[in-house]
């Protein structure tokens, strides 16, 4: 392969990233905490949902994502105050003006950041800096703050850090801290980060092991196991799935146990679907999977009934999202 034809494949797998989440989200939209799909039933983007969503809608998944993605754009430094504090008043202005869905974590810590705000008459309080006091707190306090929301959210810092795994895991963890507080959450973020950024690079399909050593050493077995689980048992086995550890384990158990190949017409779909049937909480479980698959096979491999039906809160199509997807790249240097 020549390096044009590399460079077209990345680029194809860099835009994958965020359309395969979109996809899965909008895939999922239809089932979310409703009676659980059929191994023989095809999910299909027919809107309805907690919304109620158009067909084709992607939720607070890929809403939220596109906020962090619209700072790294804009932001040489993906951790530098500015690209925080944008990210953060992008959570902000979402959960007034876009929030279609939100989960009741994330609600918490935006509604009291609002209020911390407005009580601070000087404005001298950065809405990432009490974002990211109010998630620790609630994790101090011993309230539930190992949901799947940061999870959902965070791949497109993987774009951001092509060529060092090691600053992408710094970065995730910050990222997810600004609204989830547990340690659990953040250590869930960098392993599919990791997960999809090795698969933009190369192709890989290593998955979240690859980012095993990017954790803790007292951690890392427990995540080992966490995963070994995912392998061994279907997707249905980890519903509920709003915990962190059992959407990431519903999500891979989807890839791991729908193997697919090149040239497989439904090398995107099949895993999609199969993390839709998972159930529960089925938009964030596809988006989270979507992500990951879209960035192992490209957009190339997202059907184009769905890159012509995705759409979502602030406006984006697929093109758009591609861009967006490509302009990350660009200015960080991958």
């Amino acid at each position: 392969m020549n390096t044009l034809e590399s460079n077209h494949d990345r680029d194809d797998r860099a835009a994958g990233v965020l359309l395969g989440a979109a996809c899965g989200d909008a895939l999922g939209v239809p089932y979310e905490f409703a009676a659980r799909l059929s191994e023989e039933e095809v999910p299909a983007m027919v809107g309805g949902g907690l919304g109620p969503y158009a067909p084709g809608e992607y939720s607070d998944d890929t809403q939220m994502a596109v906020c962090i993605a619209e700072s790294l754009r804009d932001h040489d430094d993906p951790r530098s105050g500015p690209a925080l504090e944008q990210t953060a008043r992008a959570f902000l202005t979402w959960r007034r003006d876009g929030a279609t869905d939100i989960g009741a974590q994330t609600a918490r810590v935006l509604g009291d950041t609002e209020r911390a705000l407005a009580d601070d008459g000087a404005g001298e309080t950065g809405a990432a800096e009490a974002m990211t006091r109010l998630s620790a707190r609630m994790f101090g306090a011993g309230e539930r703050s190992a949901g799947n929301g940061s999870l959902m959210r965070t791949a497109p810092l993987a774009l951001a850090h092509l060529d060092d795994r090691h600053q992408l895991a710094e970065t995730v963890r910050v990222y997810s801290l600004l609204t989830h507080g547990d340690p659990l959450a953040a250590q869930a973020c960098v392993l599919w980060c990791e997960a999809i950024r090795q698969a933009v690079v190369d192709g890989s399909d290593e998955g979240p092991r690859s980012g095993l050593d990017l954790l803790e050493s007292h951690d890392r077995d427990t995540w080992a196991g966490h995963l070994a689980e995912a392998e061994d048992s279907p997707p249905r086995a980890f519903a509920p799935n709003g915990f962190v550890v059992r959407a990431l384990q519903a999500a891979w158990s989807a890839i791991a146990h729908t193997p697919v190949e090149a040239g497989d017409r439904n090398r995107y779909a099949a895993p999609v679907w199969a993390a839709v049937r998972a159930g529960d909480d089925t938009d964030t479980v596809a988006a989270i999977a979507g992500a990951l698959v879209g960035a192992r096979w490209g957009r190339s491999a997202v059907p184009e009934e769905y890159l012509a039906a995705v759409h979502g809160w602030p406006g984006y199509q697929a093109d758009g999202l591609a861009k967006l997807a490509g302009e990350i790249v660009r200015r960080h240097g991958g």
